[in-house]
């Protein structure tokens, strides 16, 4: 856990903030803190928590800050400070940690998506600034691979765009034109599409197009916050929420410095932008930079070693169930975790996986685990979000409605 110490000690080396924030303030927001009468706000409005056995998920708000976020939370949270310089320095100092030229905190990575199409659109251009998505003229267009058409490329057409769909690097390269204002690259798919990262990148150069990858959930592993920036690629998202545990309504931005700087424009606290819904408050900045800052540090040969341990358990306790099969798996792009698929002879289990993911779900404690077809037939666990320890329930429960459902 970080210290009130350590926490002072960080904040007065960012020259704007050590003359804001003293040492009486942060001692008044811990009392605040400690004071504060307790409530189970869960309780009281009677919303189910449970065990995430399944992942990083939106819908089941991604992962638990660790304490370290938590204290930069609420020790900046008792004092103002100017939104734009703020992310200044805090985005350089991201860019040093990240290796890239410039960053910015956004409001989650499909914020990002929009304010970093919206910059390749209109530049510092103040007037397309302000007309975006409505822009004169003819429609901006991206190009984008078939095969990586994705639920959240809605974030680019936000900014007014039209999506043009190749295959080949010739469709891609008959397709620019002087409409072409990006190139958009969603790295789940880079197997899928026709055109891999470096070539698509080289593309990109070549034709002087910006090129956006969208890797959201692709933290683990932590060389994938520099690599694709190192690439070449002029813009890349990263989730703040999911591998590096910071607040579920942060995003990184990172990338080029003009572009970032264009971004910055469409983005709050600007007031006639496209971006001014999509704001970011100063204790999630702070909140996503010691996320990031905690991420770098960990000993990641351990943190997978142990994760590992963790679902070798459960794959042990539920294959003790004669009829049931395990398998630990690992996406290789997104979500790079190890994970348990649970299978099972239908004749000698009289369950569906929908069953399963009922049972557990509706038991105590309540359990949530998936269905993920991309990986195979059977019912995921991934303890990658779950406290240390929970991996026991999990087995014990798996267990327990798999045996019961044995003939």
């Amino acid at each position: 856990m970080i210290s009130r110490r350590r926490m002072l000690k960080l904040l007065t080396t960012l020259p704007f903030v050590g003359g804001l924030i003293g040492a009486s303030s942060i001692q008044s927001s811990a009392q605040v803190v400690t004071t504060s009468s307790y409530r189970d706000f869960f309780k009281e409005f009677g919303l189910r928590t449970f065990i995430n056995a399944t992942g990083t998920h939106t819908y089941l708000t991604g992962s638990l800050m660790p304490q370290e976020v938590m204290d930069a939370i609420n020790l900046t949270s008792n004092q103002y400070v100017d939104l734009n310089e703020l992310q200044d320095k805090i985005g350089a100092h991201l860019a040093n940690l990240l290796k890239c030229e410039a960053a910015m905190v956004s409001a989650g990575a499909a914020s990002a998506l929009t304010l970093g199409t919206a910059a390749c659109i209109t530049g510092k251009d103040r007037q397309k600034i302000i007309d975006i998505p409505n822009l004169p003229g003819p429609q901006r267009e991206v190009i984008v691979q078939k095969r990586h058409r994705f639920g959240y490329d809605h974030a680019v057409r936000n900014a007014g765009i039209k999506f043009v769909e190749v295959e080949t690097r010739k469709e891609l390269e008959n397709a620019i034109n002087a409409n072409t204002v990006m190139m958009l690259f969603f790295n789940y798919a880079n197997n899928q599409g026709q055109i891999q990262d470096e070539e698509f990148v080289a593309l990109g150069k070549k034709h002087g197009i910006p090129t956006f990858n969208d890797c959201a959930a692709d933290v683990p592993p932590v060389e994938h916050l520099w690599k694709y920036t190192k690439m070449g690629f002029d813009l890349v998202t990263i989730s703040g929420g999911k591998g590096l545990r910071g607040p579920q309504s942060t995003g990184l931005l990172l990338g080029r410095k003009d572009l970032i700087e264009a971004a910055r424009l469409n983005a709050p606290p600007n007031s006639n932008a496209i971006g001014r819904g999509m704001k970011v408050n100063k204790e999630e900045i702070f909140g996503l930079m010691v996320a990031v800052e905690r991420y770098l540090k960990l000993n990641h040969k351990k943190e997978r070693e142990n994760l590992e341990e963790r679902v070798q358990l459960i794959s042990k306790m539920a294959s003790q169930v004669p009829g049931v099969e395990t398998e630990i798996v690992i996406q290789h792009i997104g979500n790079h975790y190890p994970q348990v698929r649970v299978n099972w002879d239908t004749n000698l289990v009289k369950l569906t996986h929908q069953e399963l993911i009922e049972r557990l779900r509706n038991g105590h404690p309540s359990i949530e685990t998936a269905t993920k077809s991309w990986l195979g037939e059977g019912v995921f666990v991934c303890m990658s979000m779950a406290r240390p320890g929970q991996e026991r329930t999990v087995a014990q429960r798996l267990h327990q409605i798999l045996q019961n459902a044995a003939v």
